[in-house]
C-alpha cells in the first residue's frame, strides 16, 4: 500500500513548497498591477482603491468630481494618479483611456443617488436618464476600456441586490441591476479571455443614499441590518474585499457575486 507520504511524486515536502508558492502569488498577484477605478473618489470605489493599493496594485481613479478626487488621492499612495471625467460623455471616456494606456484591470462603480418611486410617479425622461451613469457610462467604460487591457486581466462591474429582491418602489433599480447583469455575463464570452464579473451588493452605507436626511438614513440602516442574518448593513470595505478577490481570482468570469448579508435569504 502506497501511502502519501511514500509517493516519489507528492511527497509531502512538495506540498509544503506548493502551499507556499501558491500562497505568495495569492499574496502578489495585484503587486505592480495597473488598475482603473471609475467611481473610485468615493464610497465602495474608493475603499476598493486603498485595498488595491495596500496589496501593491497601482490605481488610478476617475470620477466627475475634481475636488473628491483630490481628496481621495490624499488618502491613496503618492504615485496613484485621478481624472475627473464625465462618464456619459463618450469622448471624454474615449480620450481617459487613451491617456492611461496599457492597465491590467477596470472596475467600475460610478453611480448617482438612488432614485426611487412607483412607476406611475416616474418620467420617461427621468427613467432614461437615470441609466447614463450606471449602465451607459458601463458600457462606454468597457467599450474603450477593452483595447488597452492585457490579456490577463479583467472587468469587475456593479450591480446590486435589488435585481434579486426588489421592493416597491424600485422598478428602475430592479431593471438596471438585471440589465447590468446580463451586461457582464455577454461581457465575459465577447471579451474572452479577459474575464468580467459583476458584483451584487445589498445596502452597504455609501453616498448613495444622500438625498436622505441622516436621522432618517440611520433608522433605514438599523430597521434593515437587525432583519439579516448578519445583524448589520455592509461596509464599503466589505464590498471591497469582494471586487479585490475578483481581481485576484483567475479562473472565475461571468458571475455575478452576492454580497448582501443574507438579504436573498430573508
Amino acid at each position: 500500500m502506497v501511502t502519501l507520504s511514500d509517493s516519489p511524486l507528492f511527497t509531502f515536502a512538495q506540498l509544503k513548497i506548493n502551499s507556499r508558492a501558491i500562497k505568495t502569488r495569492e499574496m502578489e498577484s495585484l503587486k505592480g498591477k495597473k488598475v482603473v477605478i471609475i467611481g473610485g473618489s468615493s464610497g465602495i470605489g474608493l475603499a476598493t482603491a486603498k485595498l488595491v493599493a495596500s496589496k501593491g496594485g497601482r490605481v488610478t481613479i476617475a470620477s466627475s468630481n475634481q475636488q473628491r478626487i483630490e481628496k481621495a488621492l490624499q488618502e491613496l499612495p503618492a504615485e496613484s494618479i485621478g481624472y475627473a471625467i464625465d462618464v456619459t460623455n463618450e469622448m471624454q471616456v474615449k480620450n481617459l483611456f487613451e491617456q492611461i494606456g496599457a492597465f491590467d484591470h477596470l472596475v467600475f462603480t460610478a453611480g448617482e443617488n438612488l432614485i426611487l418611486g412607483d412607476v406611475a410617479d416616474t418620467t420617461l425622461e427621468t427613467a432614461r436618464n437615470y441609466f447614463n451613469i450606471r449602465y451607459w457610462g458601463a458600457f462606454t467604460a468597457v467599450k474603450y476600456a477593452t483595447p488597452f487591457i492585457n490579456a490577463a486581466g479583467s472587468i469587475v462591474l456593479t450591480s446590486g441586490i435589488a435585481s434579486n429582491r426588489p421592493n416597491k418602489g424600485w422598478a428602475l433599480g430592479a431593471s438596471i441591476c438585471a440589465a447590468m447583469e446580463g451586461f457582464a455575463r455577454a461581457m465575459a464570452m465577447e471579451l474572452a479571455p479577459i474575464r468580467v464579473n459583476i458584483v451584487s451588493p445589498g445596502v452597504v452605507k455609501t453616498e448613495l443614499w444622500g438625498g436622505m436626511a441622516e436621522s432618517d438614513k440611520e433608522a433605514m440602516y438599523t430597521n434593515i441590518g437587525s432583519a439579516l442574518p448578519v445583524k448589520r448593513v455592509g461596509e464599503v470595505e466589505d464590498i471591497a474585499q469582494t471586487f479585490v478577490y475578483l481581481l485576484e481570482q483567475q479562473y472565475c468570469t461571468g458571475q455575478t457575486l452576492i454580497i448582501d448579508g443574507g438579504t436573498s435569504l430573508v
